[in-house]
């Protein structure tokens, strides 16, 4: 089954994946003070809400999807402790920012990264003992593969946590939201990243993301045995959880 947001792009020319490859490429420099000023510095929130939910299982070994300049993988290292913390991502430009990031940090000895094609993940089966992914699944070319691949490459008993953006369902804040979306973000995107495609494709992959009961029913038809959500503020942002 396919899903709506797989065929938007960020350009017009070129398959999906390296098109998002080179839009990450492109706005590395920017991204990180972006993200927090768009979301008001809400991310480092939810990003904190997710990790904590695996505070519990410990676990030791992490993939973390789409890492990009590494902010969960960083976070997830300090407050879960693992023995190893894989970052993976298709741009060389975000990882790069990451690796500086992590050597800043001290992290060197437990996280590292690593060019990583998430419809075609190099890693053993049953390798992790639980993958992480933050904003990135919207990204996917092929969403359905991607999870499975997530879920190939976790241990049984192992645990995913996901956070994406998605479109609030109440009023107010969807229509805020999608006010929001459709004028502030593009527009004060393109004036700091001078990207002029990035932001708009950020918001029409929102707007056409499958999200709560329908991404619930994806994740148990890849393989997690149990799966649920969480909206947060307000449904700006989705948590997913599941266990393998």
């Amino acid at each position: 089954m396919s899903y709506n947001q797989e065929s938007i792009k960020p350009y017009s020319d070129g398959e999906k994946g390296e098109q998002v490859k080179q839009m990450f490429d492109n706005i590395a420099p920017t991204y990180d003070q972006l993200n927090h000023r768009l979301s008001w510095n809400i991310d480092r929130y939810w990003r904190k809400k997710a990790i904590k939910k695996l505070k519990p299982f410990q676990p030791q070994h992490i993939l973390d999807i789409a890492t990009g300049t590494g902010d969960f993988a960083i976070e997830s290292a300090r407050l879960l402790h693992p023995a190893k913390l894989t970052g993976s991502d298709i741009s060389e430009g975000m990882m790069d920012i990451g690796r500086k990031k992590v050597h800043n940090a001290g992290l060197d000895d437990i996280i590292d990264f690593e060019y990583g094609d998430c419809m075609q993940l190099t890693y053993d089966d049953n390798r992790f003992d639980a993958v992480t992914c933050a904003f990135g699944i919207r990204n996917f070319p092929d969403l359905e593969l991607g999870l499975s691949e997530m879920c190939r490459v976790l241990q049984p008993g192992g645990h995913m946590c996901v956070l994406e953006l998605t479109m609030p369902v109440r009023f107010p804040m969807k229509q805020l939201f999608k006010f929001y979306a459709r004028t502030v973000l593009p527009v004060y995107g393109r004036l700091v990243s001078k990207d002029t495609h990035a932001y708009d494709y950020l918001r029409r992959t929102i707007e056409a993301f499958p999200q709560g009961e329908v991404m619930v029913e994806l994740l148990k038809k890849v393989g997690f045995r149990e799966a649920s959500f969480k909206r947060l503020t307000f449904g700006i942002c989705t948590m997913y959880f599941a266990t393998k």
